[in-house]
């Protein structure tokens, strides 16, 4: 039995380290881990390779960790919009990479960094900009484009309820990326908003097995609780 400890959001995020790879769930403001995010700010680790479908707000999401000056590379699908301006700029002056991944391949490339695949192939990008320079192979009569899997060192991932072993239930398309992003990091990190003991929540429901959730943080509206398992 893993001996389980209580911690909160800046407890659980105290180790990342300086040029680490985080994956970060979320789309928009649906199943983001803002606490978590929130938290990374406070703690400062800095030349963070931050993968994320979209950078979110200036003041939330990912774009939070840009203005800190943290992110030395975003991996996004989606960094376009009015909350985009810092992230231009610093684009425009060098001081951060920007890789664009259609949405598709880009969880295609987290699912298979956790399943353990290395790389595929895939028609999505072919004849475009986005697959200049990489590997291509013809299938059937059609260019495909080798794309390399992701991993991290660190996922934030939001759930729904968890129960006390890590075992996660989301809120609908609070889903999202959270559950590829849970398989490929070597620490899974959750906030959830209900702890429950193990046995209560429906396994049919279960969308994330414990054994993919290392750190686990309750959200209350005056203070935060959670466990911390498997590191």
């Amino acid at each position: 039995m893993i001996q389980k400890r209580f911690e909160n959001s800046a407890k659980a995020v105290a180790d990342i380290h300086d040029g680490a790879t985080l994956l970060v769930g979320g789309f928009g403001g649906s199943g983001l881990p803002s606490h978590l995010i929130a938290a990374l700010v406070e703690q400062g680790a800095k030349n963070l390779t931050v993968v994320s479908n979209n950078i979110g707000a200036v003041s939330d999401g990912v774009a939070a960790l840009i203005s800190n000056n943290q992110v030395k590379k975003i991996i996004c699908s989606f960094p376009v919009g009015p909350h985009a301006d810092d992230l231009i700029a610093r684009l425009q002056n060098g001081t951060i990479e920007l890789e664009i991944s259609p949405q598709g391949t880009l969880a295609e490339r987290i699912r298979a960094g956790g399943a353990g695949v290395p790389a595929f192939y895939t028609p999505t990008a072919a004849h475009t900009e986005l697959g200049e320079g990489k590997e291509t192979r013809v299938f059937n009569g059609r260019l495909h484009v080798l794309e390399n899997a992701i991993i991290g060192d660190y996922a934030f991932i939001k759930g729904y309820r968890a129960d006390r072993w890590g075992n996660l239930v989301y809120n609908k398309t609070q889903r999202n990326f959270n559950p590829v992003m849970a398989t490929a990091a070597r620490i899974t990190i959750a906030e959830v908003d209900e702890i429950v003991e193990v046995g209560e929540l429906d396994p049919e429901n279960i969308a994330t097995q414990s054994v993919f959730v290392h750190r686990l943080v309750k959200l209350e509206a005056k203070r935060e609780e959670g466990v911390l398992a498997n590191g």
